[in-house]
């Protein structure tokens, strides 16, 4: 499997190789472990990390937007023609090396994704309401799960062939402080292959998790005649068309839901 999603990941000239230096208690194993309910059992070595960076020519005034990109894979190599359409958003790419899902979730793949948002927020003018993780297949699920755990730091995901339901043993939902703000400023694109029939039932099941769970701000797309495929460059464009949309959460549904949660 490893092998062949290989295929999805050929180089790109305009990316470069980076390391990153700047720690911070987000990514901390403790506090990894509190928001995923989980045990974290090691910590990263940054300086030992690389990460694959993609900068657009040109800074929107704002500032740019931020993907922070989970593959599957080893590489973090940025997908054939995304870099078009990263450069019509405004948003810079960035995946860490052997992230892969061979790898270990909270103890590897979550933290390198929290140092290179946090890294580059401080290294380049961000827009901090324009921060979204994402990812493809297993690296969406880790995602997916980032996004709910961290919605102080990421304002929704872009999820690729991949998603699960919330509110299990295997993705349990955060403290409630920070579900509420999941709840209410997250947004959450999904895309997936026309023939992918398993990730089709899998992202159906997620969504009607998300409204259970009171998050009602969700978007997906079947893109025709794919199977198992990461997302051509119209879609991501079209995700994050929506994700950067500015209408607000309907929080009168979202506190109904919550009563009837409660």
């Amino acid at each position: 499997m490893i092998a062949a999603l290989l295929l999805f990941a050929p180089a790109v000239q305009a990316q470069e190789e980076v390391r990153f230096s700047a720690s911070s208690p987000l990514a901390a194993p403790a506090e990894i472990g509190r928001r995923f309910r989980a045990i974290v059992e090691g910590s990263v070595d940054l300086a030992q990390e690389r990460f694959v960076l993609y900068v657009p020519p040109e800074m929107p005034e704002a500032g740019y937007g931020l993907l922070v990109f989970v593959p599957p894979w080893d590489s973090g190599g940025v997908p054939r023609g995304w870099p078009a359409a990263l450069d019509r958003l405004g948003v810079i790419y960035v995946a860490a090396q052997n992230s892969g899902n061979r790898q270990r979730v909270v103890d590897r793949r979550v933290p390198l994704a929290l140092l290179a948002a946090i890294n580059l927020m401080k290294s380049r003018k961000i827009d901090p309401d324009r921060v979204y993780v994402g990812g493809f297949s297993g690296g969406s699920r880790v995602a997916m799960r980032i996004a709910l755990a961290y919605p102080d730091l990421f304002r929704g995901a872009f999820l690729d062939a991949g998603a699960d339901p919330i509110g299990d043993s295997d993705n349990p939902v955060p403290p409630a402080d920070l579900l509420r703000l999941f709840q209410e400023r997250s947004r959450l694109a999904y895309v997936y292959g026309e023939n992918d029939s398993i990730n089709e039932r899998n992202t159906m099941q997620s969504i009607n998790s998300m409204r259970h769970w009171c998050q009602y701000s969700v978007w997906s797309e079947i893109i025709p005649w794919k199977g198992h495929e990461i997302a051509t460059a119209q879609a991501l464009s079209r995700a994050f068309d929506f994700l950067t949309e500015s209408s607000p959460a309907d929080l009168a549904k979202i506190e109904a839901c919550r009563g009837a949660l409660q």
